[in-house]
C-alpha cells in the first residue's frame, strides 16, 4: 500500500499512522487529504513578530511589571509582587480598576491606532481557509490581529476577548469605543513615560450606562468566565479536528489550554514554540511519537518551514503588504531560497 493510500485510509478511519510524526510526514498528510479539518490554538508568541511582547517571557508585561508605579494600595502592590498576573484579575479590578488601565494604556491606545499588523503565523490560518482546510482559530491573544487576516469572523474565537472593544464588567453594556479611548488617553496616567500629554494621576473611567467604574476592554480577567463561543465551538471542534496547530502559547492558562487534551486521540497535534510545552496535558515529544510534532523556534520560523514543506509559501505573497515588517522580511527571505 502506498503512503498516500495509507494516510487516506487512516485519517478517514480516525486513526494516527503507526509511524513517527515528522514535518515531512505532516506535509504528506496535508497534501494528500484535501478534506482535513485543521484548527489552531494560538498564544502571545504568534504576535511577537508584530512587536507585541509575550506576557510571560523575559521582558514581557509580567516580567517587567513595576507595582510601585501603579495606583494601588500597599496590599495590592504586595500581591502583584508575589504574582504579577494579579494586575489583570477580577479580584483587583472589582475594587480598583486603575492598575489594569495603567498597565494596558499603551496597548489600548496602540490597538485603536492600528499600531501593530498581523504576522505570518496569523496569515497561515488565511492560507488554510482559502484552501478549504480551516475549521477554527482559537486565539488566546487580545490584540485583534487575527481579525486583520480576512478569515471569516465565525471561524475566529477570541478566547480571552479583545482589547479593541470596551465592555462594562458590571452592567454588560458595550458602548461606542471612541469616547472610551479618549477617556483612557485623558484620565489614565502613563507609567511607561511614552506620552507627555498623559495626566499625572489616574481617575476612574465611568460607564456611560450605569455610571460605575466597570468599563474596560472586553478582555477576560482572571476569575471571570470565557465567552460562550469558546465553549460552544471547542466542544464541537474537539471531535471534528484532524490536526491541531498550537502556536506560541505556554499552555498554562485554562480552560483554553485544555483544548489540546480534549481533541480526539487520533488528532495530530503540532506545537510551534520556543520551548516544549503541554507534556502534563498528554503531549508526547520524541522521535517515536506518532501523533505529536514539535517545531522548536519562534512562531513565524516554524510556520514558514511548514509552508515550505507543503509548497504553499507563494500563497502568502498577496498578503505581504498587510503583514508586520518582521514577517514581511522573513517571508521574503523564505521565498528567495531555492526550492529543495
Amino acid at each position: 500500500m502506498c503512503i498516500r493510500d495509507r494516510y487516506q485510509r487512516r485519517v478517514r478511519g480516525g486513526l494516527v499512522a503507526d509511524m513517527p510524526m515528522t514535518l515531512d510526514r505532516l506535509g504528506e498528510l496535508i497534501l494528500n487529504n484535501p478534506g482535513l479539518k485543521i484548527g489552531f490554538l494560538t498564544g502571545a508568541g504568534a504576535s511577537c513578530a508584530a512587536g507585541i511582547p509575550d506576557f510571560r517571557s523575559p521582558g514581557g508585561m509580567y516580567d517587567s511589571l513595576r507595582p510601585e508605579l501603579l495606583t494601588a494600595s500597599d496590599q495590592d502592590r504586595k500581591a502583584m509582587v508575589m504574582n504579577p498576573t494579579s494586575v489583570v484579575t477580577w479580584d483587583l479590578f472589582s475594587h480598583n480598576p486603575l492598575p489594569y488601565h495603567e498597565v494596558r494604556r499603551p496597548f489600548i491606545l496602540g490597538t485603536q491606532q492600528r499600531q501593530w499588523k498581523a504576522t505570518t503565523s496569523q496569515f497561515l490560518a488565511r492560507c488554510l481557509h482559502d484552501r478549504g482546510l480551516l475549521r477554527r482559530v482559537f486565539t488566546q491573544n487580545i490584540d485583534g490581529l487575527d481579525y486583520q487576516t480576512g478569515v471569516p469572523s465565525d471561524k475566529l474565537v477570541a478566547c480571552h476577548g479583545s482589547i479593541a472593544y470596551p465592555t462594562c464588567e458590571l452592567c454588560g453594556v458595550s458602548p461606542d469605543p471612541e469616547p472610551y479611548f479618549a477617556q483612557v488617553r485623558s484620565q489614565i496616567k502613563d507609567i511607561y513615560g511614552l506620552d507627555d500629554e498623559a495626566p499625572p494621576e489616574s481617575t476612574p473611567i465611568l460607564c456611560p450606562s450605569c455610571a460605575q467604574p466597570g468599563i474596560k476592554p472586553s478582555t477576560v480577567l482572571f476569575g471571570r468566565n470565557l465567552p460562550p463561543a469558546f465553549f460552544e465551538c471547542s466542544e464541537s471542534d474537539a471531535q471534528a479536528l484532524d490536526v491541531l496547530i498550537v502556536i506560541g502559547t505556554s499552555l498554562a492558562v485554562f480552560p483554553a489550554a485544555g483544548l489540546v487534551s480534549a481533541v480526539r486521540d487520533d488528532c495530530i497535534r503540532v506545537v510551534i514554540n520556543k520551548d516544549p510545552v503541554g507534556q502534563e496535558l498528554g503531549i508526547r515529544y520524541g522521535q517515536d511519537s506518532t501523533r505529536d510534532l514539535f517545531l522548536q523556534g519562534d512562531a513565524d520560523t516554524g510556520v514558514l518551514e511548514l509552508l515550505r514543506v507543503v509548497g504553499w509559501l507563494p500563497d502568502l505573497e498577496p498578503f505581504m503588504g498587510d503583514m508586520c515588517e518582521a514577517s514581511q522580511s522573513a517571508l521574503q527571505a523564505a521565498l528567495s531560497r531555492p526550492t529543495p
